[in-house]
């Protein structure tokens, strides 16, 4: 059992690693609610003074507002129906034997370490592309005519994009579980009659169900925040602009430093009522 004293030097040597971890996090915060009231333009006058709530008010009442929200829930939406399904699809197909188990692994995990950037502009250029992409030649492989998929079809264009670079992240998750599962409930049901999709439908996929609630949560918090393959593919264009690129434009583009605080704060309280959201719904799965 540990001792007040060993616990007291557990919290003395942890302490520098929290304070570096608060400061990392409250620092930015703090400075963004202080922007946030401020009009700020750092290339067309300076710090003008106390706006108040005006930038609060400027940004929510903006035509721009609520259609990048809608745009960013659909694109986290999409990208989580696509991942966990298939992500579920691929658990089960890798945990089969098969020769060369371990390469193929490695090879449906890969894209998972690939920058947003990069796969974003791989998909553009090579697969995209109307001209020269391989998706143009498929198509006039088969007889007809190229889709301008970025433009035409933006909103699954970047969807699958998204949904490539995080379908390995939901398939190592998911094969771990499946590789945890007591292989003698599957054998016994098998024994009792039970066909290959009851067997998934009252084993394997209740017993996923922790797996599938931690793939939600974490991939929620990290695409609710997408930006880079919105501004290497579309820039925002054609109906693709998320909030994050909402408030970039605001800051970058518009020189608004006190805007796009303020749209960063409403970020920060949409995140907040999405996480609480799922939490409540789907992270009941945890306490199971």
């Amino acid at each position: 059992m540990a001792t007040q004293h060993s616990r007291s030097a557990a919290r003395l040597m942890l302490a520098p690693a929290v304070i570096l971890l608060l400061g990392w996090m409250l620092v930015p915060l703090i400075m963004t609610l202080y922007f946030s009231f401020k009009n700020y333009l750092p290339l067309r006058g300076g710090d003008l003074g106390w706006a108040g709530f005006e930038n609060y008010t400027r940004f929510v009442t903006s035509s721009s507002f609520w259609p990048s929200v809608a745009t960013t829930l659909i694109i986290v939406g999409g990208v989580l129906f696509i991942t966990v399904i298939l992500g579920i699809f691929l658990a089960i197909l890798l945990n089969q034997p098969m020769w060369g188990q371990g390469i193929v692994r490695i090879l449906v995990i890969a894209p998972f370490f690939v920058m947003p950037t990069v796969s974003a502009l791989v998909w553009k250029n090579m697969f995209m592309d109307p001209n020269y992409g391989l998706l143009a030649y498929l198509w006039e492989f088969f007889g007809a005519t190229p889709v301008e998929w970025l433009s035409k079809a933006s909103m699954p264009s970047i969807i699958t994009i998204v949904s490539w670079q995080w379908l390995p992240f939901a398939t190592l998750i998911l094969l771990t579980a499946i590789q945890s599962l007591d292989s003698e409930q599957l054998e016994a049901a098998e024994m009792d009659g039970a066909s290959a999709t009851k067997r998934f439908a009252y084993i394997t996929l209740p017993h996923l169900g922790r797996a599938i609630t931690v793939v939600i949560l974490i991939q929620t918090i990290f695409l609710l925040s997408i930006f880079a393959e919105i501004f290497v593919t579309t820039g925002g264009a054609f109906g693709t602009k998320t909030l994050s690129y909402l408030i970039f434009q605001r800051v970058l583009e518009s020189q608004n430093v006190g805007l796009g605080s303020a749209g960063g704060v409403y970020a920060i309280i949409l995140a907040n009522i999405v996480a609480v959201f799922l939490m409540r719904i789907v992270g009941k799965n945890l306490d199971a």
